[in-house]
């Protein structure tokens, strides 16, 4: 890694050159810096720029028309065109009944989107290949001002080539929004780093409530890091410090807050239920569900609805680097921890205010916070939840790359002729590791294999020769080699996310490793069959009972029938046939359908066009559905349709399975399927309001 610096007399003549005629500094010299970037730039920075911001999109929005989203979401924002009410709670069905278990902010971002330009995949994809890409671009910004264009460029790229990156930005899930929101966070307190201000610091806080309005407590994970910074970086007095940390603290909690209280101050009865919660609260929600149950899991009196569910393998430090997670994340971790910590013992004797170190100690709390987080928690963990971590270990790595290649280039310390070998050694050695695990897969991960072995052999010694010989020429083909050598395992991985379909609902990048939940097979960490919603194409439901192209019915999804989730609707096919018969017999009916849970409710709503009430919420344990809620709906001519399970379901003597068969009408599989030859009960039940009075 290089700064590719000339002498300064050379640098003086190059700038001379590229400068030309004045300029007026008026909107063509704008226009003209966008593409050829400011005049002290290097001539190959900014096109190096554009040719990574190409990559991205090309990586995040390749083939986009087959992109496989997250029915959960998609339904949603489906539902949020139909109805602005279910557009700001967030609702599932376009009835809003329940919502789903996050807070909006993503789903206003692409159900914008879909009002502007119609309801379809790329209109979904839209905003999160936007995301993905300006996070990319946001991040060479943030790096390049501090180390210079060589740190921007490399870190640029290596978030751009992150297997979990590319495999969650081709998908409908809020992880991309939640990064861009993070980062520019981070952007805005940077700003307030550097000169003292108080509102960038303000902004900054604003940015992470909205992230927190995106996936709730997860946007609050780097703010340790974001306060010790700015408590000791910036170039302003203690008192003044500690208050504008006051203020922006004010500011995070208006921010993250106002969606939560609005919602909560709502009698129940006039908005839909919280998904995830146990009492019908955002705020339990919060501290529960997607706050400390996700640490702590099922088993801790807080961890509200946390299932214990892991896709990513045990909790533990080792889990960025097993089988599931190593290729995922893992490729730069070694590289990028020991840049950290040499690029912190450099700068340890700057002043108190040095930039740069504020900058290392961001993106250094950034990764490690996330890292320990991640890998500690114990209660639902999703692969993809580590794209957070991406920005601050590619930033590490490009930073502390570059300021490890200038202290070995110039350091007389012998001790720096070894710190970036031993980095890239580390790096180098543990992607073989990790590509040794899936080189039986594929032709592309065995020669990448020998690529990275071979590259990383050649970087190593091409570096020691040239930092005793003072082959400056060699020192640079040789870092450049180094950058092939990180690179190379990560890239494999994005292409083969880029170019194959994923789990809409657990996406992962590279080849099956035989990892995921319960050992589950396919791509890797791929949620087992029948545990995770399902991951049907996005298309524009439609106004029969038919999918459209490129839309799952309920009963393909990932190879699961809507209906087997469990509970109240468990065990029960339900076909496009029968969604044909519920359309053609909805009688003025709000809702299409009862069902147990989300996974079901949101492949229904998306082949019908209708909406579908979910009773259990995700996993079929919300208690969103009460006895005297089910009458009333059915009193009022708004539900005629419920499945139970023709098996009892959770409980062959639950208050609703009782009266529901008590008092409805069984609705046998031959009034709705032409194929079947015997007259079953296939749990579905029709209610009028004269069987609720």
């Amino acid at each position: 890694m290089t700064t590719l610096a000339p002498p300064p007399g050379q640098e003086s003549a190059r700038r001379s050159h590229r400068a030309g005629p004045p300029t007026d500094g008026g909107l063509d010299s704008r226009a003209r810096r966008l593409f050829t970037g400011p005049e002290d730039d290097p001539r190959w920075a900014r096109p190096a720029l554009w040719a990574i911001l190409i990559l991205a999109t090309a990586l995040y929005a390749w083939n986009l028309t087959s992109i496989t989203g997250n029915t959960f979401y998609d339904a949603a924002v489906y539902s949020g065109t139909k109805s602005w009410k279910a557009f700001f709670f967030g609702a599932l069905d376009s009835g809003s009944f329940i919502t789903v278990d996050k807070p909006p902010f993503a789903l206003w971002v692409m159900g914008l989107s879909a009002r502007v330009f119609g309801y379809g995949t790329w209109q979904l994809m839209l905003p999160m290949v936007a995301a993905g890409t300006g996070s990319v671009a946001l991040l060479y910004r943030q790096v390049k001002r501090d180390f210079g264009a060589v740190a921007g460029t490399i870190s640029a790229l290596v978030l751009t080539l992150t297997p979990i990156t590319v495999a969650i930005t081709r998908d409908t899930n809020p992880d991309p929004i939640l990064v861009l929101l993070m980062m520019l966070g981070a952007a805005a307190l940077m700003k307030a780093v550097r000169n003292g201000k108080l509102m960038p610091l303000v902004w900054s806080a604003v940015a992470i409530g909205f992230a927190f309005n995106t996936k709730m407590m997860q946007a609050y994970v780097v703010l340790p890091a974001f306060f010790l910074v700015y408590l000791w970086a910036t170039n302003v007095s203690l008192g003044r410090r500690v208050r504008n940390l006051a203020v922006a603290t004010v500011a995070l909690v208006v921010s993250s807050a106002w969606w939560m209280v609005i919602v909560d101050l709502i009698p129940a009865s006039s908005r839909p239920y919280i998904g995830g919660s146990t009492d019908n609260t955002v705020w339990d929600l919060v501290i529960g569900y997607n706050g400390f149950g996700r640490i702590f899991g099922a088993g801790s009196s807080v961890g509200s609805q946390g299932n214990g569910a892991s896709f990513g393998g045990s909790s533990g430090l080792y889990r960025m680097f097993n089988e599931i997670m190593g290729g995922q994340i893992s490729w730069l971790i070694p590289f990028a921890a020991i840049a950290l910590v040499g690029g912190l013992v450099l700068r340890g004797r700057a002043p108190r205010t040095d930039a740069k170190r504020a900058a290392l100690m961001l993106w250094g709390g950034w990764s490690v916070l996330h890292f320990l987080t991640f890998s500690l928690a114990e209660g639902t963990f999703h692969p993809y939840y580590v794209t957070a971590m991406a920005p601050g270990i590619a930033a590490v790595a490009g930073a502390g790359g570059v300021l490890l290649y200038r202290a070995f280039r110039e350091g007389s310390a012998a001790k720096w002729a070894w710190v970036l070998p031993t980095a890239i050694a580390a790096g180098s050695i543990w992607a073989v590791v990790l590509l040794q695990r899936v080189s039986g897969s594929g032709t592309v991960y065995t020669v990448a294999e020998i690529v990275v072995a071979a590259t990383g052999i050649a970087s190593v010694l091409g570096l020691l020769v040239a930092r005793f010989t003072r082959r400056h020429r060699l020192m640079v083909f040789a870092a450049l080699a180094a950058i092939v050598t990180l690179l190379a395992g990560p890239a494999a991985y994005s292409v083969s996310a880029a170019t194959s379909s994923t789990n809409g609902t657990n996406p992962t990048a590279g080849p099956s490793t035989g990892g995921g939940m319960g050992g589950a097979k396919g791509k890797t960490g791929s949620a087992p069959s029948g545990t995770g919603a399902g991951s049907g194409k996005m298309g524009t439901p439609p106004s029969g009972g038919t999918a459209p192209s490129g839309t799952k019915s309920p009963s393909e999804s990932d190879g699961q029938s809507a209906g087997n989730g469990g509970g109240m609707g468990g065990g029960t096919q339900v076909s496009s046939e029968m969604i044909t018969y519920l359309k053609k017999h909805q009688d003025g009916a709000t809702w299409l359908l009862a069902v147990s849970t989300d996974q079901t409710a949101s492949s229904i709503i998306l082949e019908s066009g209708q909406p579908v009430i979910s009773m259990g919420g995700w996993s079929g344990s919300d208690d969103a559905m009460t006895l005297a809620k089910l009458k009333s709906l059915v009193k009022s001519g708004k539900l005629h349709y419920i499945i139970i399970s023709s098996d009892g379901g959770q409980s062959t003597d639950t208050a609703i399975t009782t009266w529901v068969k008590a008092h409805g009408t069984a609705v046998k599989s031959t009034a709705y399927s032409t194929s079947s030859t015997t007259s079953t009960n296939t749990g579905l039940y029709r209610l009028d309001p004269t069987d609720a009075s």
